[in-house]
């Protein structure tokens, strides 16, 4: 049971009114660092995005939540909702803690086909229960997984009442159950980070689990515990290549945590890598626990917690913590023999464009985009084209001096983001510094994406073959661009302000 009453819900769902969360506040009242384009609550603490699943036209994002605090604590469910993938608008509490314990990850699915027995169309739940209680007689019995449903597209649940339909084996970090239906087989498939690999499981009802296998061992990087991990088809000129995701905390390219991938086949038991090669899908410092979307058919649609482990409960805001990054979409590049996943902004945040100014043929040297596109306010899309791998700088700053600088290093091959300068750093000793990522495409033109926020950054670079996400707290908002290129022409610039209103 619910640690509040029936009564006490349905009052609550009465006279809760969903709130839009990105861009409806006006600017001047608007609290310091809270997005414009990308999704936070009104209060309280968010991390991992959570049972993310598209139906009836409707995207639903569930996340961990503490809505008590702005830091970690008690997890609940917290539970927004999009027509766009842009404009969001949070919705009641979906999951509350009970007597199994917390509301850890975990993922959602509609159940076409009735397997549960819930009902035509059932959307389900599948989450991780985690008992802190049990510690006590070992932390191996604290996790364990259950489910819960809804029958009116997520606006209320009901937990099953044979809960947890997976005890735990005697495992100490045994979370994050990412669920997809396997049509081969006619079975469902549980992806379950256990530990420092991944164990699948299967099921004919989402009720009852049997084992199937393991991957992970001595494969990947295994600096920190394996969590968060997505395994989905994603098409390549006809052919089905399939993902596996693992999130790692801590131990990304940039210290901290982050996204890995492994790129394989699976047979409805087994995932087999076609390699050990480890590769990042973000190598910015600020990118983790993103998972897909389910539901969407051939599309995958992915999302991530914007932060990172080592400062997370301390960055500088007071009400809310955390922002999602903006949604992406994933596809396949093929590099020699090799396959890797890429990601874009998804084409819905076009329609947050409220105005676009476009330049072409800029000779190398100091360029000042904000005198002659206006100076920023709110969120931005910066596109830029370069007809040679030659450096450039792309430097955010305000009156006060403070700066993020983002750009290419020819001579190293190498993406950056330096937010040294940034304005409130001193927070924590490892924020302020120089993150990299290597330029993946060997072309000869580079071409570059960044969605510009008050307290962020996300870098797209090479049609998505590199990406970065970065968050900042300027004392006072960036206002300024300015582009710095050295011996070799940009083709063009393209800067759009973007209103998710």
């Amino acid at each position: 049971m619910n640690p509040i009453s029936f009564f006490q819900r349905m009052i609550m769902i009465l006279l809760f009114v969903p709130t839009v969360i990105t861009a409806q506040d006006d600017h001047a009242e608007r609290e310091p660092h809270r997005p414009f384009i990308h999704f936070t609550p009104k209060k309280g603490w968010m991390n991992d995005p959570n049972g993310m699943v598209y139906y009836n036209g409707t995207y639903h994002l569930f996340f961990q939540h503490n809505p008590d605090s702005a830091v970690w604590g008690p997890m609940h469910w917290g539970h927004a909702t999009s027509t766009d993938l842009v404009r969001w608008k949070e919705q009641p509490i979906a999951l509350y803690p009970d007597a199994l314990g917390t509301i850890f990850s975990g993922s959602a699915v509609i159940d076409v086909h009735n397997t549960a027995g819930f009902g035509n169309n059932a959307m389900v739940a599948i989450y991780t229960n985690h008992n802190a209680a049990m510690k006590k007689e070992g932390f191996e019995k604290a996790e364990t997984q259950s489910i819960a449903y809804s029958l009116d597209e997520g606006k209320t649940w009901t937990k099953y009442k044979g809960n947890p339909v997976l005890p735990n084996p005697g495992i100490r970090d045994f979370r994050d159950p990412k669920v997809m239906w396997y049509e081969p087989d006619q079975k469902w498939i549980m992806t379950l980070a256990t530990l420092d690999h991944i164990t699948f499981y299967s099921s004919p009802d989402l009720k009852n689990w049997k084992e199937e296998s393991r991957f992970g061992k001595g494969i990947g990087a295994h600096s920190g515990v394996w969590e968060c991990p997505d395994l989905f088809p994603l098409d390549y000129e006809g052919k089905k290549i399939w993902v596996l995701i693992v999130n790692l905390n801590r131990g990304g390219p940039n210290g901290g945590s982050a996204t890995q991938y492994f790129v394989g086949d699976f047979d409805g038991v087994a995932f087999k890598s076609f390699d050990t090669q480890i590769r990042w899908l973000d190598y910015g410092p600020d990118e983790y626990a993103g998972i897909t979307w389910s539901n969407t058919g051939d599309r995958k649609i992915w999302i991530g917690w914007m932060s990172n482990w080592k400062y997370a409960n301390i960055v500088p805001t007071k009400n809310w913590r955390s922002a999602t990054t903006i949604a992406r979409e994933l596809r396949l590049i093929k590099a020699g023999n090799q396959y890797m996943v890429a990601s874009e902004p998804v084409k819905t945040l076009e329609k947050a464009v409220s105005k676009t100014f476009n330049a072409t043929h800029i000779r190398p040297g100091n360029y000042n985009l904000s005198a002659k596109a206006g100076k920023l306010s709110g969120a931005a899309k910066l596109d830029l084209s370069h007809t040679h791998t030659a450096s450039f700088t792309i430097t955010l700053s305000n009156d006060l001096g403070e700066q993020v600088v983002i750009g290419y290093d020819r001579d190293k091959n190498e993406y950056f983001i330096d937010r040294s300068k940034s304005g409130k750093v001193d927070f924590k000793k490892e924020f302020a510094g120089r993150y990299t990522a290597p330029r993946l495409a060997n072309t000869p033109l580079i071409d570059l994406i960044l969605v510009i926020d008050n307290a962020s950054v996300e870098l797209f670079a090479d049609g998505g073959l590199t990406t970065m996400t970065s968050i900042f707290f300027p004392n006072k908002d960036y206002t300024d661009i300015n582009i710095t290129t050295i011996n070799k022409n940009l083709k063009s610039i393209s800067l759009s302000q973007l209103k998710a209103e």
